[in-house]
């Protein structure tokens, strides 16, 4: 007889893993022999830039490049990321208390959590949102998660009047994240400044996770929270930037005391990124000249951004009412039919062999939208826009 033991309270507070079931259909539907066209997983399809893979290999070669790395991440790391806020954003940081590696983005919006989240504490959290912050941050630190409903009559933008003062002085922290996945949306410079306004008001940290910070279309650039305040923090990693989803690393910027709190979680729970890959991400920053993307950034954002106009394009051409987002690689839209069930609408586009994400996936105030990310080949992206008019 095998033992078996209760879960923690806290699992039992997480929501129903949707995906779970999209990959069961998946995985059936392959085994059928039907050819998938995968629109759902936000992971870039374009490969890391050589000349990072270089610099990786050749940095894995040296012996003390394979040692442990420290949980803060190597003094070349941090100095290389504060020199980037410098020539990004011309923002001044101290690589000795205000910057921290993050084993990517993911890692570091859920830790921080654990640094400053008692039970029962308030947690700000934007709805539909990436699941982290209401369920790896804020459940699992046994918080209570604020719902902050993100709709298109608002650009997707939290509506600040609309949160309950009494909630405002509870909250510990706000998490915000743009531009906005899974809507694509980007904050207006007047929103943040008044973001940041309202924290200052009633004392709340503002977690500003930005890893689509250069992902970003049309000549436009993506601002920093921090150019409106450091006394919150701010996350972003290669992941997105330098197509490096796989190798897990990235930064965490901003108010000092956050930053040691953040230091003080991860020393008990991780050794750091490999030295040999904060090396190679360095090497990547270092293209930056100026505030605007580096050739090998453009480039790339560039196919996204030709892959964009065509299945907005296309889904307009088959009554679909799609805007072209300023950022990200997502197309978020409303579902073009009386029954608004995302989950119900994804399964007839898998029928097709179409995977997209339903809107539920990130919350209730998703339901009724779907999303899909732009990680398909032009060919690949026209060949679903064929098979969704079957469908519709």
């Amino acid at each position: 007889m095998k033992i078996r033991i209760e879960y923690a309270n806290r699992i039992g507070r997480l929501p129903k893993y949707i995906f779970a079931e999209i990959e069961e259909l998946k995985l059936k539907k392959k085994k059928e022999g039907l050819d998938l066209i995968l629109l759902g997983i936000g992971d870039p399809d374009i490969p890391t830039p050589d000349f990072i893979l270089d610099e990786m290999v050749t940095q894995s070669k040296i012996p003390e490049n394979q040692n442990y790395p420290t949980s803060m991440g190597e003094g070349f790391f941090r100095e290389g990321v504060a020199k980037w806020y410098k020539t990004r954003y011309n923002l001044n940081f101290n690589a000795e208390t205000e910057i921290t590696n993050v084993c990517g983005g993911k890692e570091g919006v859920a830790n921080i959590a654990r640094a400053f989240i008692n039970p029962g504490d308030v947690v700000l959290c934007p709805n539909p949102g990436y699941p982290v912050y209401e369920n790896g941050a804020t459940k699992l630190c046994d918080g209570e998660p604020y719902i902050m409903p993100l709709r298109k009559e608002n650009n997707f933008l939290p509506d600040l009047e609309e949160i309950d003062t009494k909630i405002l002085k509870k909250a510990k922290l706000m998490y915000l994240n743009y531009p906005n996945n899974p809507t694509g949306a980007v904050a207006p410079n007047e929103y943040l400044k008044k973001v940041v306004d309202y924290a200052e008001d009633y004392n709340f940290i503002i977690v500003y996770d930005n890893p689509y910070s250069e992902f970003t279309y049309d000549d436009y650039l993506a601002p920093s929270l921090l150019e409106f305040s450091t006394d919150h923090i701010e996350i972003n990693s290669a992941s997105k930037m330098f197509c490096m989803t796989g190798f897990r690393c990235g930064w965490a910027a901003g108010n000092d005391f956050v930053i040691q709190g953040l230091r003080k979680i991860k020393s008990q729970i991780d050794s750091g990124c490999p030295i040999f890959i904060q090396k190679a991400v360095i090497k990547g920053l270092g293209e930056y000249k100026n505030e605007k993307k580096p050739e090998v950034v453009a480039n790339f954002v560039k196919i996204y951004e030709k892959r964009r106009d065509v299945l907005v394009n296309g889904l307009n051409k088959l009554g679909w009412k799609v805007e072209k987002p300023k950022a990200t690689f997502y197309i978020w839209t409303e579902i073009p039919s009386n029954n608004k069930n995302s989950m119900e609408f994804t399964k007839k586009l898998i029928d097709v062999g179409v995977v997209i994400t339903p809107g539920i996936g990130f919350g209730k105030h998703g339901e009724g939208f779907v999303r899909f990310a732009l990680t398909q080949s032009i060919e690949r992206i026209e060949e679903a826009l064929q098979r969704i008019e079957k469908v519709l």
